[in-house]
């Protein structure tokens, strides 16, 4: 009877905000401007650390990174989002949903590792200085960053293939704004208890590990600058790193709500809007401040950007 009632799922239907057309009209305003902000953001940071000889260290090939991943994330479900404000129909397909859930698992992921990545870098900057050139080359960072993308890629496989292949005995109503992978498993008419543990493991190896890193590595930081004799290299030191803990603190503060502790075994219909409102703040917020962060606490970032800026009213 599994088999048979499971292939009635060809398609899911995303509650989101059904029931409250003036909310879906206000949403639909807010997260189009904040989209519209994010790829112009972004993109302004991708173009300036490609074209400004200043901006070719490892810090910035690491952030011209994390800005592609934000557009990438956010094109996964922002589109389909705004669509589903303004249609009658707010369904997606099977394969659509397993490829919804894919990109953004993938992007979450390797998010995760990139913030683990440069905050090594600010370690072997700040910390051990003189050794920066030949440990930070050229090879290791690209390599860094291959493999936060090729183990997102990876993780974002296993945990979309183990809930995708669940029967569903023909519940189709996602109680979310897009293929949220919690959500989806609380359809599942069977044992979820290997979807659980794989994402337990997952939690440890792309949350936890990295944010390890990440406080160590600010920990050796805080006691280097501290020692520091100088008060401006004191306060350069801290500049640089800023922004980095300002992002880090807003990115796991909402994916470790959303992530850090699997509910099995909820009830259909019992995902509290607050759970909906920070996954949309996570989905769409973070990735709009991520620019302004870095472009508001490095000089260099701004320096790029409005000569970037200024390049074709000057040609002209």
């Amino acid at each position: 009877m599994e088999r048979i009632n499971k292939t009635f799922v060809t398609e899911f239907l995303l509650l989101g905000l059904s029931g409250y057309p003036r909310l879906e009209i206000i949403f639909f305003v807010l997260i189009l401007v904040m989209y519209l902000v994010i790829l112009f953001g972004n993109s302004v940071l991708i173009i300036a650390s490609i074209f400004d000889s200043h901006l070719h260290t490892p810090m910035y090939f690491f952030l011209s990174n994390l800005s592609f991943l934000d557009i990438c994330y956010t094109t996964t479900s922002i589109p389909s989002t705004l669509v589903s404000f303004l249609s009658k129909k707010k369904t997606i397909s099977f394969a659509g949903c397993a490829t919804q859930m894919f990109l953004g698992f993938a992007m979450g992921s390797t998010e995760c590792l990139l913030l683990g990545m440069m905050a090594f870098d600010r370690y072997v900057a700040i910390c051990n200085p003189l050794r920066y050139p030949s440990i930070m080359n050229k090879t290791v960072y690209a390599l860094m960053a291959s493999v936060s993308w090729l183990s997102g890629g990876i993780n974002s496989v296993v945990q979309t293939a183990l809930a995708m292949q669940l029967p569903f005995c023909g519940n189709n109503v996602i109680n979310h704004f897009t293929c949220e992978i919690l959500a989806v498993l609380k359809l599942a008419c069977a044992d979820i208890s290997l979807n659980v543990i794989t994402m337990v493991v997952s939690n440890m190896a792309f949350l936890v590990l990295p944010l390890l890193v990440i406080f160590f590595s600010y920990l050796f930081i805080l006691y280097t600058i501290l020692r520091m004799n100088s008060a401006k290299g004191r306060r350069k030191a801290f500049s640089t790193c800023s922004a980095h803990l300002t992002v880090v603190i807003i990115f796991y503060g909402t994916i470790f709500f959303m992530y850090a502790k699997p509910k099995s075994q909820d009830p259909l219909d019992k995902l509290q809007a607050t759970d909906k409102l920070i996954s949309m703040f996570y989905g769409v917020v973070t990735p709009m401040l991520n620019p302004i962060i870095y472009s508001l606490r490095n000089k260099d970032v701004k320096a790029a950007v409005r000569n970037l800026l200024n390049q074709k009213p000057s040609s002209q």
